[in-house]
């Protein structure tokens, strides 16, 4: 029951977002909008920003769900990409209501998940240390959700698979290179005497 109440509270809210801008929503439009009274709003969420960052995280989980590997990557990236193109009135009117920060926070903690999980799978039998892993996953997480977020600043107007095409041809085999070249300096290191 509690998601089925979280999914309408979500539908509510991009329904109203058609109408007006974030700003301009309370607790109340959404409560009186799902049919429910605010207290069932406040056992679910604790304000309108706390039900955002679910929608974020749940949509962006879906988009990116299973593909967490060097061969489906890029089909992850490109659906977290139609997933901002089909909400695109709810994207906007959070990516002008709130703080950059925090979208980039959402983007940042979800494809991190989806980055790491290419990187594990292309260090397995390497000497790479987490932190070593975790480096390289930020570097491209950082790269990706730029632009991402630089293609939400511009209306979302360029195709989304151009964009995962250029991305892929730019990193095509580079985070095996970054692995191999942090074993190798761990391989060559010479074991101090003392």
């Amino acid at each position: 029951m509690s998601q089925i109440t979280k999914r309408a509270l979500e539908t509510s809210l991009k329904n109203l977002l058609l109408k007006k801008p974030l700003t301009k929503i309370t607790i109340s439009d959404i409560a009186t909008d799902c049919g429910i009274n605010r207290m069932t709003f406040y056992y679910h969420f604790k304000d309108i920003y706390d039900l955002i960052e679910w929608i974020c995280i749940e949509e962006t989980s879906r988009a990116i769900n299973e593909k967490k590997t060097y061969e489906t990557w890029q089909q992850g990236f490109l659906q977290t990409f139609q997933m901002v193109l089909e909400n695109k009135p709810f994207v906007l009117n959070v990516y002008h209501s709130i703080s950059r920060e925090k979208i980039e926070d959402y983007f940042y903690a979800i494809t991190f998940d989806l980055l790491m999980g290419v990187v594990e799978e292309k260090a397995a039998g390497l000497s790479v240390t987490e932190a070593e892993k975790k480096f390289i996953a930020n570097f491209y997480n950082f790269a990706f959700v730029g632009l991402l977020l630089d293609w939400i600043k511009k209306d979302l107007r360029e195709d989304p698979q151009i964009i995962i095409d250029q991305v892929s041809a730019l990193i095509s085999g580079d985070i095996s290179r970054a692995l191999d070249k942090y074993h190798t300096n761990r391989s060559n290191q010479k074991p101090r005497i003392d």
